[in-house]
């Protein structure tokens, strides 16, 4: 009985808990805005961030309704510069129609290695086919140098 207990505990630590503690803290772009997404949190591996491999980034979030497709835009910025921008369709990141309730957004990106290390932020905004603003987040993160090849002695 302690045993199953102890399996229980476990798996609601890790489908609960887990998840918020890896999370980068969220920031709404607009903190008085009203959002009909709500995101929960953000969660990247591997966190930091390694140049020239491939990352993922997943957006937790709830939606009050249903949303049959979309855009996701994505800005970021290195030490406040911008340095990218990229419009992805909504459709590409999560399933569709996305039902109100929770759901997950899954971003997959390889940064090219000459990627500088350093601090970054990024700005995330979602919109609908009618391009009604959904949400908008930012967060920060850190980009580390990929492992070099190493040379071998003469």
């Amino acid at each position: 009985m302690a045993i199953c207990r102890f399996k229980v505990t476990l798996f609601l630590w890790v489908c609960l808990v887990l998840p918020s503690i890896l999370a980068k803290p969220i920031r709404y772009c607009d903190k008085k805005g009203h959002y009909d997404v709500k995101v929960k949190g953000v969660v990247m591996n591997p966190d930091p961030v390694v140049s020239g491999e491939k990352a993922e980034f997943k957006i937790s979030a709830s939606s009050g309704k249903s949303i049959s497709g979309g855009k996701v835009s994505i800005n970021v910025y290195f030490l406040g510069i911008f340095v990218h921008s990229e419009k992805i369709d909504l459709c590409k990141e999560t399933p569709c129609p996305v039902g109100p309730g929770d759901f997950v957004l899954s971003h997959f990106q390889t940064l090219p290695g000459i990627t500088p290390a350093g601090s970054y932020s990024l700005k995330m905004s979602i919109a609908d086919d009618d391009n009604h603003l959904l949400t908008c987040i930012r967060f920060n993160f850190k980009i580390v140098r990929g492992a070099r090849a190493s040379v071998s002695e003469i």
